[in-house]
């Protein structure tokens, strides 16, 4: 069931504001898209802060649920020629951009792919439901989201169903979020205290720049380890990711593994969704999307000690993105290697 249908049972009407642009509505504070944007990552028109909504555990997994302004995101989309992104609107019903963070609390690793969706309800009555898009923004790093509508001001519910996953997982992350599983958090939701969160404007809009990822405890650091394990074999770019490849010999590896770091420049955080393969000693070899205590979350494939290993993207990054990486990310082909 669509979500409008959800707000016409409940006989709620959707009044546009004052528009600039075919994207402001009364509850967004989007500015214009910046003109000329690079075909890389770049310094967005300014930053939205957000309101933590509560923390409980799915499983093994603990989900930190957040909200903020309704915002557009960019989601991917393939053409005959090649790939793009296309922009999500806010639609003027939209009350709040409703965000999840599922992670591993001892090694702080959160995990991608894990399918999640949400329903928020009031009195035991259902208001939305949505599959919510695994994202990537340069305050957020990966994490999931989308918009949502609300019927006004009143407390609500937030169930988060987390699928389970399938990455590989090594080490202390082996068989993590294998099952699915819930998380139901309160939601005292008020348009004035969302109005009330910071809305930062950013000079330098466009520039290849990047703003620092949120600081808050109740969230995980979300980047790659500034020092990774292993030998490290060479590093290359394609499309403004950052790519470092490693090999490694561990039992918890089953003995020689090449791992594939996918980055993004500025903060060192993951780019999840890439397909990816790797020319290893003149034979083709798939590399699986991993999550390792060490490593973070990688692309990876267990080879007899790998000599020379030459990366190819088959498949750009398929993640939707936040203002500032929907340009970046997206070129396939051999990396430079430097």
């Amino acid at each position: 069931m669509r979500r409008r249908a959800y707000l016409a049972g409940l006989g709620v009407a959707a009044t546009a504001g004052c528009v600039a642009g075919a994207f402001e509505t009364t509850n967004s504070r989007a500015r214009p898209v910046v003109d000329d944007r690079p075909d890389a990552v770049y310094r967005p028109t300014h930053q939205e802060g957000m309101r933590v909504v509560g923390t409980r555990q799915a499983g093994d997994l603990t989900v930190v649920v957040t909200y903020s302004y309704p915002h557009r995101f960019w989601t991917v989309e393939r053409l005959d020629d090649g790939w793009t992104t296309a922009r999500t609107a806010v639609e003027p019903d939209d009350a709040v951009h409703l965000m999840a963070v599922p992670f591993h609390e001892p090694t702080g690793t959160v995990v991608p792919s894990a399918g999640l969706s949400a329903e928020v309800t009031r009195d035991g009555s259902l208001v939305s439901q949505a599959v919510v898009y695994p994202m990537l923004s340069q305050r957020m790093g990966v994490h999931y989201g989308t918009n949502v509508p609300l019927p006004g001001d009143g407390d609500y519910e937030v169930t988060v169903r987390v699928g389970g996953t399938s990455v590989r997982r090594y080490g202390a992350l082996a068989g993590l979020a294998g099952d699915p599983a819930t998380a139901t958090v309160p939601f005292a939701y008020r348009a004035a205290e969302r109005d009330d969160i910071d809305d930062e404007q950013f000079d330098r809009a466009g520039a290849r720049d990047a703003v620092p990822p949120a600081s808050t405890a109740a969230l995980p650091d979300g980047r790659v380890p500034a020092s990774l394990p292993g030998d490290r074999r060479w590093r290359g770019s394609l499309g403004d990711a950052r790519f470092v490849a490693l090999v490694l010999d561990a039992d918890r590896f089953g003995g020689s593994y090449l791992a594939v770091s996918a980055q993004t420049p500025y903060n060192r955080l993951p780019i999840p969704g890439f397909g990816l393969s790797a020319r290893v000693d003149g034979d083709e070899t798939r590399l699986r999307p991993a999550l390792d205590p060490e490593l973070g979350a990688h692309y990876g494939a267990r080879l007899d000690h790998p000599t020379d290993a030459r990366l190819t993207v088959d498949v750009p990054a398929q993640v939707a993105r936040h203002e500032g990486y929907e340009t970046a990310f997206l070129a396939t082909g051999a990396p430079d290697t430097a």
